[in-house]
């Protein structure tokens, strides 16, 4: 049986946006026995994928540690083809860990190379599809993580939440130009119209989610919730809207629809989640985007 390694090793809006890749890569590959390698934090959406036959873990620990490089070489070996999706410069090192196998990705001298010189200036799923083209897989699949939805109705039935907007204001603590500072603002007219709010975020947010919430009344759900109930909560709620990070790509790779915030902080056309259902709102100053224009844009 040919076994296959695929590398993906986050964030999550990355690990989402490579569903699709994944997909394609199982239906090329039939019959093989297919591992991933990739962190702890992606366990939720990887344990269940059913693209996989096997999970193995990197701890991505420097390379000085020794005992985890022989850790790490021995998950990395015994594979006929490798499909590096991480293509950074941590995994090109991993071609060389893993005895030079068929390698797709950027490796130098690796078999099948994703050899566009603008491949950094690519949207990441165009990117990812045109890097499986170039190894000889057909690339049709677009993200999708239904697969990993985990029942939330009995949590929304504990928080009495029926007909709500969830609003998703946080982001990476060292990144504050992609936080748009006007969900209090938002949440007060959304509320207006007769909607309930539910705000959805993590453990480093929940200063910010817990002043919001105190402000303007809504629901405060900052660490209730899995990566895998908001696969199932996210297409129940009337909209979805929140800034470019990983739970949009979640709600839009769901099915949900709602609205993404971009300023200058990151690039829509190169990493903006993609769906017919998910609007993309983008001023180079994040801040001189209204709640009027959002509420406008979803005509809600």
């Amino acid at each position: 049986m040919n076994r296959v390694l695929v590398i993906k090793l986050g964030a999550l809006g990355d690990f989402v946006q490579a569903t699709g890749a994944f997909a394609d890569i199982r239906a090329h590959c039939k019959g093989a026995h297919i591992t991933l390698l990739t962190t702890k934090a992606m366990l939720p959406l990887a344990a269940s994928a059913p693209f996989f036959d096997a999970i193995a873990i990197d701890e991505r620990r420097p390379f000085w540690d020794v005992p985890y490089l022989m850790r790490l070489r021995s998950k990395l070996q015994g594979f006929k083809d490798v499909i590096d999706l991480q293509t950074n410069s941590r995994t090109g090192w991993y071609f060389w860990l893993a005895g030079r196998p068929n390698w797709s990705g950027i490796a130098s001298g690796c078999s099948h190379p994703h050899s566009n010189p603008n491949r950094n200036a690519m949207h990441t799923i165009d990117r990812l599809a045109e890097q499986l083209e170039m190894a000889g897989i057909d690339a049709t699949h677009a993200p999708d993580v239904r697969y990993a939805a985990e029942d939330s109705r009995e949590l929304l039935k504990n928080h009495d939440l029926k007909n709500f907007v969830a609003l998703i204001p946080g982001g990476s603590a060292g990144r504050p130009e992609k936080r748009w500072p006007h969900f209090a603002e938002l949440a007060a007219l959304i509320k207006a119209k007769g909607y309930q709010v539910a705000l959805i975020g993590g453990p480093d947010e929940a200063d910010l989610i817990r002043d919001l919430s105190v402000a303007t009344g809504a629901y405060n759900l900052c660490g209730k919730t899995s990566i895998n109930q908001l696969v199932d909560m996210f297409p129940r709620a009337r909209y979805v809207i929140g800034n470019d990070t990983g739970p949009m790509h979640i709600a839009a790779a769901a099915g949900a629809k709602g609205a993404v915030l971009f300023g200058s902080g990151s690039n829509p056309a190169l990493c903006a989640p993609r769906s017919k259902h998910i609007a993309v709102l983008q001023a180079p100053d994040i801040r001189t985007i209204t709640p009027q224009s959002v509420l406008e844009t979803l005509k809600l």
